[in-house]
């Protein structure tokens, strides 16, 4: 039986257009997730310690600026210590919010901190292909887990508001709104400084004394060398002095 190249000609479209659906399908679910509002600290965030930490908030939009930006900060894990940084063409305000229940922080008793830092633009924001970073310091971080998650919101000039407030959990695909983590680093350890000075006999009354007890000993046997030195240059010196004398004498005779 013969096909119409008619026939021929649409079924062949049709499978171009199924192939172009697959393909955009597939696209579609190749395409990696946009960035996300992010925290890293500027240098360490240990245990304990004191930090200086970026949230770094890109725009997603091609169509829209980001006007605000709200940090929610952790009630399980209260900071004592909250202070932000003026930036230029933002407006800051930090929340302070009393405790359910008063928590105990490196020994200070703490019934009320800063559980919220909202950024307001009063200029254009983050417009379209841009990021902006957004520092806290923070302290003391607690020693007592190993990340904190700040909960966050960032809104748009057209009133849309994109919740970051997924917390991702390990072993898990990442959420697709996840909440900006903090990851902690272990304490310090004290005794490594204090170890290192000691070593160098630098600090305690007892290494001094050695060091200087060791400083003494080696100058008593400097000052014992050079004494036979001494001597033995004497001697030497009175046996050329005789030698001479006796040379003098045969010639004489």
């Amino acid at each position: 039986m013969q096909v119409s190249p008619i026939v021929c000609r649409r079924a062949a479209a049709r499978l171009a257009a199924g192939a172009t659906v697959a393909g955009a399908a597939v696209l579609a679910l190749s395409v990696p997730a946009f960035a996300h509002v992010t925290v890293q600290p500027e240098g360490a965030a240990a245990k304990g310690g004191y930090a200086v930490v970026d949230f770094k908030v890109p725009n997603e939009r091609d169509d829209a600026s980001t006007t605000k930006v709200e940090v929610n900060l952790p009630t399980d894990h209260p900071l004592a210590s909250v202070m932000a940084q003026p930036l230029p063409g933002w407006n800051v305000r930090l929340t302070r919010t009393r405790l359910a229940e008063p928590v105990t922080v490196h020994g200070d008793k703490i019934d009320q901190a800063v559980t919220k830092v909202t950024w307001t633009a009063d200029g254009k924001g983050i417009e379209p292909g841009y990021f902006q970073k957004f520092p806290l310091s923070v302290g003391a971080l607690p020693d007592d887990t190993d990340q904190l998650v700040f909960k966050a919101l960032q809104t748009y000039s057209d009133n849309k508001v994109v919740r970051w407030i997924e917390v991702p959990q390990a072993g898990q695909a990442e959420p697709q709104s996840p909440a900006p983590v903090l990851q902690l680093t272990a304490a310090a350890d004290e005794h490594g400084t204090a170890g290192a000075h000691a070593a160098s006999g630098d600090d305690t009354p007892d290494a001094q004394k050695e060091n200087t007890a060791a400083a003494s000993g080696s100058g008593g046997g400097s000052d014992t060398t050079a004494r036979v030195l001494g001597l033995a240059g004497i001697v030497v010196g009175a046996a050329g002095v005789a030698y001479g004398v006796l040379a003098g004498r045969r010639r004489t005779v």
